[in-house]
C-alpha cells in the first residue's frame, strides 16, 4: 500500500482524545515491517522500536499524537436531539450542517442542525452560533436513542479522505496522522540506512486536550533525544504572513524549546541533501509536545520539525504528501548521521 493510501486510512478512523487505542492494529500493520518490536501502551500510546547497531546505542525517540479534535455527547433531550461538547479546538462556525457518527453502543448517525436562510433574522445572521446551542438531528425517539448511546460518548465528522489534484490529499484528522506518516517514512528510510541508535517510533495520545499522554511516554523510554513531528499553518490564503506553504517542504524549528546543537545539524542534513524547508522562530513554548518532552526526568534536548497543512482543526485538512515524504527522509538521514552524543559538540 502506497504512502498516500495509509494516511488516508488513517485520517479515516475516528480517534478523538482518549480512544487512540482505535489505531494500534493498523499501526502494527504498518510499523510492523520497519521495526524489531512493538508496545502498546496503557494511555493508549504505540510504539514501534528498531534497534541500531552499536553497543552503548543512543536512544532517539520520535513522536507524533495519534488523537484527533473531536465532539462527545452530554445530553438526550425529550425530543430525541443529542447535546455535545467538544474535545479539543473545534472550531463552532464549521459544525453546522455536518454530518456526524456517535460511537456508542453501536454508530448512530446524525446530523448538527442549522437554520435554513430563509428564516434567519438579521440578527440572527450576524450572531456566531456557539457549541452549546446546535444539536445533534438523529431521526430516533428519545428512548430508542438512549438504548444505544450515553452521555460521554465520542462523536466525530463523517467525513472520507480523498485524492485531490496532484499530491495533495484532504480528509479529517490530518493533525495528525500526517505526522505518523512521517515516522512511518522515516522507519521505511530507516530500513536501508545504517544507524547506531536504537529508534523509538512513538503514536502518543491526548495532545488535543492538553499535551498529556507524551508526558508518560516519554518518561518511559527516557531518551536521549527527543523528536517532535507535528503540522504547522501553510495557507497563505488565510494568513498572508505565514512562511512555509504546503508542497514547499518541511518547517524546521528554532527556539528555546528546541536544543541549538541539533537544530543546527539538522539544518546542515537538509542543506546537504537538497530537501526544502523554512526555519521557525518560536521564541516561547511552540504550542506542540516539544515542552513536556523537553522537560522530562532530567532534560531531554529536543527537536520539532513539522509538515504544512491546510484548513488546520476543520474535517477538510489538507496536505501535500511529498512533503511527508521530505520530512521522513531528513529525520532519517539525520539519524543515520549520529553516532554518539558527544558529537552533537564536536
Amino acid at each position: 500500500m502506497e504512502g498516500k493510501d495509509i494516511l488516508k486510512k488513517l485520517s479515516d478512523l475516528n480517534g478523538v482524545s482518549g480512544s487512540e487505542f482505535i489505531l494500534h492494529d493498523v499501526l502494527e500493520e504498518i510499523f510492523k515491517e520497519y521495526s524489531d518490536e512493538v508496545k502498546r501502551g496503557k494511555m493508549g500510546d504505540f510504539v514501534a522500536v528498531k534497534k541500531g547497531e552499536g553497543e552503548e546505542r543512543l536512544k532517539i525517540m520520535l513522536t507524533a499524537h495519534a488523537d484527533e479534535i473531536g465532539l462527545m455527547v452530554t445530553d438526550i433531550d425529550d425530543r430525541g436531539f443529542v447535546h455535545f461538547t467538544n474535545v479539543g479546538g473545534v472550531d463552532a462556525k464549521t459544525l453546522p450542517a455536518q454530518e456526524v457518527i456517535i460511537h456508542g453502543k453501536e454508530d448512530v448517525f446524525g446530523v448538527i442542525g442549522a437554520k435554513p436562510p430563509h428564516v434567519l433574522t438579521e440578527k440572527d445572521r450576524k450572531k456566531s452560533i456557539k457549541i452549546d446551542e446546535m444539536v445533534i438531528d438523529c431521526g430516533m425517539e428519545k428512548d430508542e436513542l438512549k438504548k444505544i448511546i450515553s452521555i460521554g460518548d465520542f462523536i466525530t465528522i463523517n467525513r472520507k479522505s480523498i485524492d485531490l489534484l496532484g499530491d495533495f490529499i484532504t480528509g479529517k484528522a490530518l493533525d495528525n496522522r500526517v505526522g505518523i506518516m512521517v515516522l512511518y517514512e522515516c522507519a521505511k528510510n530507516l530500513k536501508n540506512l545504517r544507524h547506531i541508535a536504537d529508534v523509538y517510533f512513538a503514536a502518543t495520545t491526548q495532545e488535543e486536550r492538553g499535551l498529556v499522554g507524551v508526558r508518560t511516554t516519554t518518561y518511559e523510554i527516557n531518551p536521549d533525544i527527543g523528536i517532535v513531528v507535528d503540522v504547522t499553518l501553510g495557507d497563505k490564503y488565510a494568513n498572508p504572513d505565514i512562511q512555509v506553504e504546503c508542497g514547499k517542504g518541511v518547517e524546521i524549528t528554532v527556539g528555546p524549546n528546541i536544543h541549538p546543537e541539533l537544530s543546527e545539524r539538522l539544518i546542515k542534513v537538509a542543506d546537504e541533501y537538497s530537501i526544502p524547508y523554512t526555519i521557525d522562530v518560536a521564541a516561547g513554548p511552540t504550542g506542540t509536545e516539544t515542552w513536556n518532552v523537553q522537560i522530562s526526568r532530567e532534560g531531554v534536548p529536543t527537536l520539532l520539525i513539522s509538515v504544512p497543512i491546510k484548513y488546520m482543526h476543520t474535517s477538510t485538512e489538507v496536505v501535500n504528501y511529498k512533503d511527508v515524504i521530505r520530512a521522513g527522509r531528513l529525520l532519517a538521514l539525520f539519524i543515520s548521521s549520529l553516532k554518539n552524543w558527544g558529537e552533537i559538540y564536536a
